[in-house]
């Protein structure tokens, strides 16, 4: 659980900081308060989001991830607003002075993309990373998936699991097995 966890933080904030460094460096926005204030702040924070549930636990290329990665991007969307939220709320007396990516005097973390961006999205990743089960479907079931079942010989149907041959036989196959046993 612990190695999870650290993945997730670890691809979250490669994330953030990846989407960070488009911002700041791609297209020049030092400061959230330069680029439009609190509306850009969210909408990147919800992309960061997205980015980040399709990566972080079960990535979307996994086999059998669509659906997964999907709901992760669309809850990270708003989760990442919402810590977008948060962090602009509660944490805006935090401040940090940057002057290498433009950010003049201090500065909140929250108005700082290169701060706040990987916050949240190593926050999101280290909780997909927790929600992550990484088992097979056979662990999903309760089966261990190194054990193999053992089918009966031409019963064909393949539900039909036997220990033995004859132990742990349905209702339905008394008849046959008590043919079998007149033999």
């Amino acid at each position: 659980m612990l190695r999870r966890l650290l993945i997730g933080l670890v691809l979250g904030l490669i994330v953030g900081g990846l989407v960070a460094a488009g911002l700041v460096a791609g297209l020049g926005v030092s400061t959230f308060a330069s680029a439009g204030g609190a509306v850009v702040a969210y909408v990147v924070a919800a992309v960061t989001g997205v980015l980040t549930g399709l990566v972080a636990g079960k990535p979307i290329w996994s086999s059998g991830a669509k659906i997964e990665a999907g709901l992760k991007a669309a809850f990270g969307a708003l989760v990442g607003a919402g810590l977008m939220f948060a962090l602009r709320k509660w944490g805006g007396s935090w401040t940090i002075s940057l002057p290498a990516i433009g950010a003049i005097g201090p500065t909140s973390v929250a108005d700082l993309p290169a701060t706040s961006l990987p916050f949240v999205a190593a926050a999101l990743g280290a909780f997909f990373g927790i929600d992550n089960t990484g088992g097979d479907e056979g662990d999903a079931k309760g089966a261990p998936a190194n054990v193999r079942r053992r089918i009966a010989a031409g019963s064909g149907k393949p539900g039909r699991a036997r220990a033995d041959g004859a132990a742990g036989a349905d209702d339905d196959d008394d008849a046959e097995l008590a043919t079998r046993a007149k033999r």
